[in-house]
């Protein structure tokens, strides 16, 4: 593909990052992996640009964001997939629990949007796609720091939205359901270590929060995640996978 958009992608050595990344890098696409491990993931048959950077620390995204640019070109497309799902009873409050969903999964999406953004803007062409959840739109027991969070950046994704219409940038979200990825077996083993069920009775509970019955593949929230990136008539828009 000429003049394919480099893509961003944070959190991106996790399993939904790595399917997004092999669906852009099929496509053509430049990919530049953000996260906060020093080490690359290994990812077989995948070539991607490895940046180390903690999302909620301003100067350390954008000394990434220059990285990607000097080694690749300007992001065009940023895919803000780096979060964290805790659980945990509402009483006693866990403030810090709250304090750590909000800086992940909203500030890290806000400082990572607007890190990209001066160059998508001066362009005059870009795509952003934020990774929310299922959790954006219900709410689920034992999540409210996450329920909130998630409530949160489907907000943020609507405001971004409204602030570049009309500019080039188009700005949207993905809302998946409960996906076979290593957070939701860490999701399963609370349960197990909670309630006492085993892992295939707890994993059975949590597919059954979906609508569809069943954990949700990366492979299909990362085809919505391109399909949003690379159509230019996509805008403010969140597609619920479930």
């Amino acid at each position: 593909m000429a003049h394919a958009p480099v893509v961003l992608i944070t959190g991106g050595s996790g399993g939904l990052g790595l399917a997004v990344a092999r669906r852009f890098q099929a496509a053509g696409h430049r990919v530049a992996l953000l996260d906060h491990h020093d080490q690359a993931p290994v990812a077989p048959g995948l070539a991607a640009h490895h940046v180390r950077a903690d999302v909620t620390d301003r100067k350390a995204v954008e000394r990434a964001v220059a990285e990607v640019g000097e080694r690749l070109g300007a992001p065009g497309v940023l895919v803000n997939g780096a979060g964290i799902a805790e659980s945990g009873p509402l009483l006693p409050p866990d403030d810090a629990m709250l304090a750590r969903a909000l800086s992940v999964n909203v500030t890290g999406a806000w400082i990572a949007s607007t890190a990209v953004l001066p160059a998508m803007l001066a362009a005059g062409r870009g795509a952003i796609v934020n990774v929310a959840s299922t959790a954006a739109l219900r709410a689920y027991k034992y999540v409210a720091a996450y329920v909130a969070s998630k409530h949160a950046l489907l907000g943020l994704t609507r405001a971004l939205a409204e602030d570049v219409r009309g500019k080039g940038v188009t700005v949207n979200a993905v809302c998946p359901g409960f996906m076979d990825t290593p957070m939701t077996e860490r999701t399963v083993q609370n349960i197990v270590r909670a309630t006492g069920r085993d892992a295939a009775e707890a994993r059975g509970t949590v597919a059954a929060m979906n609508a569809s019955g069943r954990l949700v593949r990366p492979e299909e929230v990362a085809d919505a995640i391109v399909a949003l990136a690379l159509d230019p008539r996509r805008h403010g828009e969140h597609v619920v996978l479930e």
